[in-house]
């Protein structure tokens, strides 16, 4: 059985988490990275969300990804292939549907690392989306508390909202 999805308060202990993250994938993948941002909802203060740190570290060749993984293990992160997602590479620390932390790999300035981006800054920015965003997470957390797909698919048009929203300003 899947863990309960929990939206928590806004924890600054989040940020720490994404550092000290940071730190310990720029020891091990400086040379091959470009960038690594704090993305998702734990990178919004005053956002409510699971207390999961998503990473996105941006990349000039996908192929790089191939030879991070036993380096990752290393820190505790396992691969996870996703055939639906040709563009993003993606590895978990801790448990399947319970992880701690997520690390999701694009090349760097593609629409997928710009839309993330978009996406986080536009949240930071405007009270209202956060507000919106804070609450429709909630509802689908009691909606599907234990069914993160459904959690996860049912915020996508919210967020394509955000992004187009963004790309206008």
């Amino acid at each position: 059985m899947e863990k309960e999805i929990i939206i928590e308060p806004y924890n600054e202990k989040w940020h720490k988490e994404f550092i000290e993250e940071k730190e310990k994938c720029i020891s091990l993948l400086r040379k091959d990275m470009i960038a690594i941002e704090h993305i998702g909802s734990t990178s919004v203060e005053g956002l409510r969300a699971k207390s999961l740190i998503d990473m996105m570290i941006g990349v000039e060749d996908l192929n790089v990804v191939d030879h991070w993984i036993e380096l990752l293990q290393t820190i505790g992160y396992e691969y996870v292939f996703h055939e639906h997602f040709p563009r993003r590479r993606f590895f978990r620390k801790g448990e399947w549907r319970a992880g701690t932390h997520h690390l999701h790999v694009y090349l760097y300035d593609s629409d997928e690392w710009n839309n993330n981006l978009l996406f986080r800054d536009f949240l930071r920015n405007n009270e209202w989306a956060r507000e919106d965003y804070r609450r429709l997470k909630q509802e689908l957390a009691e909606k599907y508390p234990y069914d993160r797909v459904s959690y996860t698919s049912e915020k996508a048009p919210f967020i394509q909202n955000i992004i187009t929203l963004a790309k206008e300003k």
